[in-house]
């Protein structure tokens, strides 16, 4: 008897993601809220870690461990301003990106589940948005995004 099918390999593993995580980040790429949540002037590498990470997730290959670490990824997601504002166009971009992939209904469902449950894990503040670091390291205002230590 075979071994079953991961979901990575159901969905047509690496294209599927690549595919996802692409038209993910073409709707960040044009929101003002979450694009300046991304230092590097390119995407591609925040593109290549995130594939990386849900290929890992569902099944594939274990790569972003083995380049990264644990994924930790509330830790990883601490130092930027994720208000429920930015996780709900976190959520937008990334339905957009599921919505074009074709992935058939029981699927869609089931990465769906879980991709609403991690924006919701991100969120680590309930200031408004535009308090935080902006792009270039200035703040956007006098409050800081962390007490003094």
């Amino acid at each position: 008897m075979s071994e079953p099918l991961s979901f990575y390999d159901e969905v047509g593993g690496h294209d599927f993601f690549r595919r996802l995580v692409d038209v993910f980040y073409r709707e960040v790429a044009s929101d003002d809220v979450l694009r300046p949540m991304y230092p590097e002037e390119d995407l591609g590498p925040a593109a290549e870690r995130l594939t990386l990470f849900l290929e890992q997730y569902w099944g594939g290959p274990t790569t972003y461990s083995e380049r990264r670490g644990h994924p930790r990824l509330r830790m990883r997601h601490m130092p930027f301003h994720v208000n429920p504002d930015a996780r709900d166009r976190w959520l937008r971009a990334m339905r957009i990106a599921v919505d074009e992939s074709g992935v058939p209904p029981l699927h869609e469902a089931t990465l769906w589940d879980y991709l609403q449950r991690a924006a919701h894990a991100m969120v680590n503040t309930f200031e408004p948005t535009g308090i935080g670091p902006a792009r270039g390291g200035a703040a956007g205002s006098t409050l800081p995004l962390h007490p003094e230590r």
